[in-house]
């Protein structure tokens, strides 16, 4: 329950946040263009708060934060006082107009360089992108990368961390062939590898892209030995403890080993077993029940415990921080990357390269809020970022209802010296209406099947 109140509460602050950021960029390019704004909503429905400024804009908050509005005063649905027949939106040039409505797409991108500058400022503490273990026979085992090599750039862009090696091997769906750099910890020189993807099957679902090719990160030695117990999970309620050390599952040994002992926790899902543990020198029995949980269409037990491990090497951390001046050219350069990775996806969701199924709705935003809101503040600012660059390319693209629709109205319009007809923008509404809600509902469907 805590879980779902946090990731609600993440979500409404970051939506509210970037709806904020996205209305005011329409808001204030309107006021400097003397247009006059008669409501600037944060959310749709009841108004729980509102107030009226000297300008007689109505500011309000209302009770379903899923979007927002400017309302402008426009004559072609408003009745217009002669005094304010200059303060229309449609008495305005196409490039005023075009303007306007660029502005709120644009604050969500200025919006997301802003919140990378901080994260950077403040820095972000990451681990290099070492090499654990390669899996026999992978795409990466047969371009001969090995554990302990340390992942230098992918397809010519530089890998600081995990994440950035994430983000550009992600760029290369649809790739026959991805040139990876590595080095070993203790070389200068630089190894270069030649990975075949042209049968790389790649499912966000079910594995990250780095796992998808074989490779798996860097971890520390983990112990045969429980370090923590979450609370209200089965493990709790069966009475493990801090400091217990697994010893068979249903009469199976352990071995020592934490991996078997998670694996055999896997193959009871809903089903009462016999857990013999030693504590304080002593072996006790304990009756555990593992939770039943879906994952890739498969039911595991899921017990709640996390082992003891060996601290992470000092030399393998990294903190990507940079000074005032420097946080600008990377905070750009960030926006600007994942900008072209958003584009490139979209692309190839249309080509089939992406499947649909990659798609995410509110549910995936939600969880993904409260996961970085609890890892800490850094890390919610780079989410903010991310979800204020795919808000802002969201509303650009060519879709009637969105500002990218209306754009294409009015470079039309620009082009061709007159508007488009009336019934025609009607009929693209509707279209794009339609277009809008078949995407979101694959997005939903997408959150649900995720649960």
């Amino acid at each position: 329950m805590f879980e779902f109140v946090w990731n609600l509460v993440s979500f409404i602050v970051a939506l509210g946040i970037l709806i904020t950021v996205h209305e005011y960029g329409h808001f204030w390019v309107a006021r400097k263009n003397k247009v006059k704004v008669q409501r600037f909503s944060i959310g749709f429905g009841t108004p729980i708060w509102r107030k009226i400024d000297k300008h007689g804009t109505e500011f309000v908050i209302a009770l379903i934060p899923l979007g927002g509005y400017v309302k402008m005063l426009d004559e072609r649905v408003d009745d217009v006082a002669p005094q304010d027949a200059d303060k229309t939106f449609n008495s305005k040039s196409v490039y005023q107009r075009i303007a306007i409505i660029a502005a709120g797409p644009g604050a969500n991108f200025l919006f997301a360089i802003f919140a990378f500058y901080l994260m950077f400022l403040l820095g972000v503490p990451s681990v290099k992108p070492i090499v654990g273990e390669v899996v026999p026979q992978s795409i990466a085992a047969k371009a001969q990368i090995t554990p302990n090599s340390e992942i230098i750039s992918v397809a010519d862009r530089e890998t600081h961390d995990w994440s950035a090696v994430n983000l550009a091997l992600v760029s290369q769906i649809g790739e026959e062939q991805i040139t990876i750099q590595t080095r070993k910890p203790d070389s200068v020189s630089l190894r270069e590898h030649q990975l075949n993807t042209e049968h790389w099957d790649f499912s966000p679902e079910k594995a990250s892209a780095i796992e998808s090719l074989g490779l798996a990160p860097f971890r520390p030695q983990v112990y045969n030995e429980v370090m923590v117990v979450a609370k209200g999970s089965p493990a709790e309620a069966a009475g493990l403890q801090v400091g217990d050390i697994p010893l068979t599952v249903a009469e199976q040994p352990v071995n020592g080993d934490w991996q078997t002992f998670t694996g055999l926790i896997k193959q009871y899902p809903g089903q009462q077993v016999a857990v013999e543990v030693k504590r304080a020198g002593e072996r006790l029995t304990l009756a555990v029940t593992p939770k039943l949980i879906e994952r890739d269409n498969q039911s595991i037990g899921y017990l709640g415990v996390a082992a003891k491990s060996a601290p992470y090497p000092e030399a393998y951390r990294v903190e990507l921080s940079y000074g005032v001046v420097d946080a600008i050219g990377e905070s750009v350069a960030k926006t600007w990357q994942l900008v072209t990775l958003s584009f490139d996806m979209i692309g190839k969701l249309i080509t089939g390269d992406v499947s649909v199924k990659n798609l995410s709705g509110p549910i995936s935003i939600a969880q993904g809020a409260g996961d970085h809101a609890g890892y800490g503040f850094v890390y919610f600012l780079g989410f903010l970022a991310l979800i204020s660059i795919n808000l802002g390319i969201i509303n650009i693209l060519p879709i009637p209802v969105l500002d990218g629709g209306h754009l294409v109205y009015y470079l039309i319009e620009l082009f061709t010296g007159r508007p488009v007809p009336e019934k025609i923008q009607e009929i693209g509404f509707k279209f794009g209406t339609l277009a809008l809600l078949g995407l979101m509902s694959i997005a939903l469907f997408n959150d649900l099947s995720r649960l």
